[in-house]
């Protein structure tokens, strides 16, 4: 029933990849996509493309200029041999917190991948968790924004059992926290924070009571760790009795998996959408949760023309 979709990975990601097309029943195809000696990326397609549906799958994760460039040549190689329609599956959209100006100068750089992606030749666009919701925007075609809150609530559910207060890392996250607390009927506490630079944060105060409590912090992303560490250890200030991190995009990148091993964390819980590196995954404290069985899905609804949206009612 699928004999016109056609699924192609990059570097970034290739087990998510292989679990999609696990999960579609169809093989993963064959392209080659390295490197020229200078580092210029080269990309080979092996199979016949023209007028199939092509999703290619691609985290722009670390290192995030490479994926992108191996994302916009596998698109331009599809576009140039007369696929049918190309759709870029981008679990973890990198440069997403550029999306606005924060000081004078300043680039937009979200919408200037957005605007790279589109050029390159794609016609659709399936990512998860963004950042902002107003990066959808930021293209002139079809964007569909999944939500990995399903994935982590069911996972919750079944392992912890007790009632939960759910934190909001700063106020940017509420409408996510409120989300997350309704499905399971828990109250939400804020930490408000001040940031002094990227990648750096300091902790300013609590609004919610947590002492006595179980607790979770909910974000999409955590990339040097420096702001859940920071909040588990106010929460443990201010009388929490476990603290529970959970995140769509495990980005991890330079201090954070030593941080979080020496942090009041009890457990992280993180999704495929970003492969964890080899110290990630020998920390016992990180739970990885595959959101596979979700993009498949998703893919399936896109190729038949079904609803999107409706995964989530």
């Amino acid at each position: 029933m699928l004999e016109r979709i056609r699924i192609f990975t990059g570097n970034s990601n290739p087990q998510l990849a292989k679990r999609i097309c696990g999960d579609l029943g169809v093989p993963v195809g064959n392209a080659n996509v390295t490197t020229f000696s200078d580092g210029e990326t080269r990309v080979e397609i092996n199979e016949n493309v023209r007028g199939m549906d092509v999703f290619i799958i691609q985290s722009t994760c670390t290192p995030v200029n490479v994926t992108c460039m191996e994302l916009l040549i596998m698109i331009d190689a599809m576009k140039r041999a007369s696929a049918d329609r190309i759709t870029a599956v981008i679990p973890y959209y990198g440069y997403a917190r550029q999306d606005r100006k924060v000081a004078p100068r300043a680039p937009i750089s979200a919408k200037l991948i957005a605007d790279l992606i589109t050029a390159a030749g794609a016609n659709r666009v399936l990512s998860m968790d963004l950042h902002a919701g107003q990066i959808q925007g930021f293209f002139n075609i079809p964007v569909d924004n999944l939500f990995a809150t399903p994935i982590l609530l069911d996972y919750i559910k079944k392992n912890y059992h007790d009632d939960f207060v759910i934190i909001s890392p700063d106020t940017g996250g509420v409408e996510r926290a409120r989300a997350f607390a309704k499905r399971l009927d828990a109250s939400i506490a804020i930490i408000d924070k001040r940031r002094e630079g990227p990648n750096e944060s300091e902790i300013m105060n609590i609004i919610g009571n947590v002492r006595g409590k179980r607790v979770i912090i909910l974000d999409d992303m955590i990339d040097t760790a420096g702001t859940v560490v920071q909040a588990a250890s106010a929460l443990k200030k201010e009388g929490a009795t476990e603290i529970f991190a959970c995140c769509t995009h495990p980005v991890l990148s330079g201090p954070a998996i030593d941080r979080i091993k020496e942090s009041d964390i009890k457990e992280l819980i993180v999704t495929d959408t970003i492969p964890l590196r080899d110290e990630a995954k020998s920390c016992g404290r990180i739970k990885t949760l595959s959101v596979a069985g979700l993009l498949s899905e998703a893919v399936r609804r896109i190729y038949y023309n079904d609803s999107i949206s409706s995964l989530f009612i």
